[in-house]
């Protein structure tokens, strides 16, 4: 006997138990054992949603889902720009170009998020962590927070606490995992600006200085724009404007 479909999240604890319920005879042991494993894995799922709404860390939402994601996409606005507005950012950017030097490459996808690029930016973020890079991990984080895909959030906070031992890293931005490496690792992440520079670039001007880069296909992400020579000296400019 196949399992009967079930939608992708319970709405409530009492849901979850019905959901596992297994009347005595209509099942195998295998039936049982499966039923035990989705109740585990929805309450664990529950536990992780209170420590979302609940968890301490500067502008913590403490109301619904959408509330958090709305939140999440405003950190990662704020972590965004304060990646591109580091002193080291146009020469990590040009540094990118010529080598993929991994910190460039998380200047260059934080450029594209801020531009409204989200898939290329989610390929460069992708490469940069895999390279080691936590501050990339932190941003994929807040992207999949802002999608609203918790277990994938729940997996780059686990990375983060990972490659937060790595050495030597490009880190503009100090941040602060809550408890990690236990379920919902992260959750309450917290990061810092450095000093009390509000210097911010526009999200138009940005969409402006990277609308014409050349992009390659790739099979999952679709067109991925890839960094130019000139985007170092245009990002520049732009933090000249901005300050």
């Amino acid at each position: 006997m196949s399992e009967e479909p079930m939608s992708a999240q319970p709405c409530c604890i009492d849901d979850a138990l019905t959901r596992t319920r297994v009347f005595e005879g209509d099942y195998t042991p295998a039936h049982l054992e499966a039923s035990r494993a989705r109740l585990a894995r929805d309450l664990t799922e529950f536990t992780w949603m209170g420590l979302l709404m609940a968890g301490p860390g500067r502008g913590a939402l403490r109301r619904t889902p959408t509330a958090l994601h709305e939140q999440a996409a405003h950190r990662l606005w704020e972590l965004s720009q304060n990646v591109i507005t580091d002193t080291e950012a146009a020469c990590r950017l040009g540094r990118f170009h010529a080598e993929r030097d991994p910190g460039g490459a998380l200047t260059f996808a934080c450029l594209l998020d801020l531009a409204g690029r989200e898939d290329g930016a989610q390929f460069w973020w992708l490469f940069a962590a895999g390279a080691g890079n936590p501050t990339s991990a932190l941003c994929l984080y807040f992207l999949h927070l802002r999608r609203g895909e918790l277990r994938d959030a729940d997996f780059w906070a686990t990375q983060l606490a990972v490659l937060d031992r790595e050495v030597g890293q490009y880190t503009p931005v100090g941040h602060v995992p809550v408890n990690p490496g236990a379920p919902g690792a992260g959750i309450t992440m917290r990061f810092e600006a450095p000093g009390d520079d509000d210097t911010f670039v526009p999200d138009d001007a940005v969409k402006d200085a990277i609308q014409h880069l050349d992009v390659e296909g790739d099979d999952e992400l679709g067109n991925i724009p890839q960094p130019s020579a000139a985007l170092a000296h245009r990002l520049e400019d732009l933090l000249t404007s901005a300050r």
